[in-house]
């Protein structure tokens, strides 16, 4: 069986990837609206730990809405959420057997209820699989320092294939660095640069 997991080339979701290996054929792939460079920077990390990648694009109308929807919150919750909803869809209509992410249980966002995993499953004939659902970022932290080499630093300085890179470009482009500062609290990202 294969799967793809949705890939930022952060620690999460690589670590997600090291915990299906043994039991799929793993693809990382990177959901991107094409605003920024960020794909290239999750293919190296992809090709850092071995695994095959892939990009799809994300609809660009989904990306603004996001972002707009960021600006008027004056926070990202809830356009971060919409778009890895988006990206969930988009990689379910790959043809994979099964989408996978890198959330954690105690992840604010993105959050998949159930509702909705299952809808995707039901609708494309997938499995969704959340593989760290039952970790909280401690283990998780133990985990990724015992098998993963990461880069880390503040999100904004972190070169990455996250959704938030292109949405800071998008705010920045249509308001200013100012408004993206006043969105996105001060927070810090990975990257990872291989395997230990």
């Amino acid at each position: 069986m294969d799967a793809a997991v949705c890939f930022s080339g952060g620690k999460d979701s690589a670590l997600a990837a090291l915990v299906l290996d043994p039991f799929y054929d793993v693809t990382l792939v990177c959901a991107t609206a094409g605003v920024t460079d960020s794909a290239k920077h999750a293919r190296e990390a992809a090709e850092a730990v071995g695994f095959p990648f892939e990009e799809v694009e994300l609809d660009d109308d989904v990306i603004r809405a996001a972002a707009e929807q960021i600006v008027d919150d004056g926070f990202p919750r809830h356009g971060i959420q919409d778009i890895h909803e988006h990206a969930l869809e988009v990689v379910a209509g790959l043809g994979y057997d099964a989408v996978a992410d890198g959330t954690r249980r105690d992840d604010r966002v993105p959050t998949i209820p159930r509702a909705f995993a299952q809808s995707l499953e039901d609708r494309h004939g997938i499995d969704y699989l959340a593989p760290l659902s039952g970790f909280g970022r401690r283990a998780v932290d133990r985990l990724v320092e015992e098998h993963l080499d990461v880069e880390t630093g503040p999100s904004e300085q972190i070169e990455k294939g996250d959704y938030e890179t292109e949405i800071r470009a998008l705010i920045a482009e249509e308001h200013g660095a100012d408004v993206v500062a006043e969105c996105f609290p001060e927070h810090t990202q990975t990257r990872v640069r291989g395997r230990r």
